[in-house]
């Protein structure tokens, strides 16, 4: 772990310079370039609010307005998908650092998970910007979003070193990704409200450890609860994050030897 740390330091110039490429690259050709990163989101916003608000006149929640109540649950949503769906290729899309130059491949998922948080940083001050706008003036509550902020990105970089190793020897598991973030924002209680669920079976929803995420933002923005208040479920989560950062670790170090010659 120390010499990882160490690894990020050495090399942060260079993993800033290769998520700039990253986010380049992916809008490349495109007129608004960069801007799509924040425009798809954002119309998915617009989509559920209308459907939801407008056609199916959803009340308030907890008397806080609908729209709100959203995107609490989907920015984290959003940065959760993003960055696993990049962290799962980063090893295949950045093939010539495999083979061809002297690099910790490590730490290309950091660099996905990078260009993921800097969409996600935008969407924290939109968000912000849309409590205010409907009268919720800042709470200190609001900067414990930080901490979920962090939580998140250790738990996707813990993931995307299991998925984005193993999908270089099974090409499938790009496609069990996208099918289990597809699946994931259903189940996951974002743009529903978990109170609907009988209380016994609430246990069962909240083995999802982005449901922890979730919540979290949530008890920041609207509900002024502080995360050390449901140690229950903080300890839950870090003990699935670790355990996950753990086998991640592991599994990537143990595949590695073998990208090269696969790619």
């Amino acid at each position: 772990m120390l010499d990882f740390l160490k690894a990020i330091m050495k090399n942060r110039t260079l993993l800033m310079s290769l998520t700039k490429n990253d986010l380049k690259q992916k809008y490349q050709g495109n007129f608004l370039g960069v801007a799509w990163a924040l425009i798809q989101p954002t119309a998915t916003i617009i989509i559920f609010w209308f459907v939801f608000q407008v056609g199916f006149k959803s009340k308030p929640v907890d008397d806080f307005p609908f729209i709100l109540w959203l995107v609490a649950g989907m920015f984290p949503w959003f940065y959760f998908a993003e960055g696993l769906s990049n962290g799962t290729n980063s090893i295949i899309a950045n093939s010539f650092l495999v083979k061809k130059v002297v690099f910790r491949v490590s730490l290309l998922p950091i660099v996905s998970l990078l260009s993921a948080l800097g969409i996600h940083i935008f969407f924290i001050f939109f968000m912000f910007a849309m409590f205010m706008y409907y009268g919720y003036m800042p709470e200190i509550y609001w900067l414990q979003l930080v901490y979920y902020v962090f939580a998140l990105s250790i738990f996707l970089l813990g993931l995307s070193w299991i998925t984005s190793s193993v999908v270089v020897f099974f090409k499938d598991m790009g496609q069990l990704v996208a099918i289990i973030i597809q699946f994931g924002f259903w189940l996951t209680p974002i743009f529903w409200n978990i109170k609907i669920i009988p209380e016994k079976y609430h246990w069962l929803m909240e083995l999802n450890p982005i449901v922890y995420i979730i919540e979290g933002y949530r008890n920041s923005m609207i509900y002024h609860k502080w995360f050390w208040e449901d140690i229950g479920m903080t300890m839950y989560f870090w003990l699935v994050t670790i355990i996950i950062f753990i086998i991640g670790g592991l599994t990537f170090k143990k595949l590695r030897p073998h990208f090269a010659d696969v790619l």
